[in-house]
């Protein structure tokens, strides 16, 4: 029989037993290793964030974001644009966090583009992209803004290898290089 973890247990695990998992409604998710094409899109898009967003916005990949406490959701996006002043606080909260990005990989393609942005505008978190591979071609960028009213996100556009929004804030991020 499977139990809850409570945030308190997770709080108690070493970083080697948080690493590759989120915990959705209490229950633990592994999640496969991504590839080096997953991982280098992530990269790329972070450090294109991190550049355009200022100072006090940070864009890293590979932490968690405590969505919510009972019954403890922590998600793990590929990458995540958070308050740099809030770089020691733990757990990141979605109040932290202005914009998240998903890559949608094989295996979590209705987790990534349906569940986590649901979960995600629930949460209040103003800004999502999901990043659609395609074989062959570059990468689709689907960007969207949280309409706060009906807790749902609004389509902002979608990109077709090079990305170019001028919220949250102006950046260009070109994607073809992959």
């Amino acid at each position: 029989m499977h139990e809850q973890i409570t945030a308190e247990q997770y709080d108690s695990w070493t970083a080697e037993q948080c690493a590759g998992i989120e915990i959705v409604d209490g229950m633990v998710v592994v999640s496969p290793s991504a590839s080096k094409r997953h991982n280098r899109l992530a990269r790329i898009l972070a450090n294109a964030l991190d550049t355009a967003a200022g100072p006090e916005w940070n864009a890293d990949i590979d932490f968690d974001v405590r969505l919510q406490d009972v019954p403890l959701s922590n998600r793990r996006p590929d990458v995540v644009v958070y308050r740099a002043e809030t770089i020691d606080v733990a757990p990141t909260r979605p109040q932290h966090v202005l914009l998240i990005v998903e890559i949608v990989s094989p295996g979590s393609e209705t987790t990534d583009r349906i569940v986590k942005p649901e979960q995600y505008a629930k949460a209040g978190i103003a800004f999502c992209w999901r990043v659609e591979q395609v074989a062959g071609e570059a990468p689709m960028v689907h960007t969207y803004q949280l309409d706060s009213a009906g807790g749902v996100y609004r389509d902002g556009g979608v990109f077709a290898g090079v990305v170019t929004v001028a919220a949250p804030f102006a950046v260009t991020v070109d994607l073809r290089q992959i």
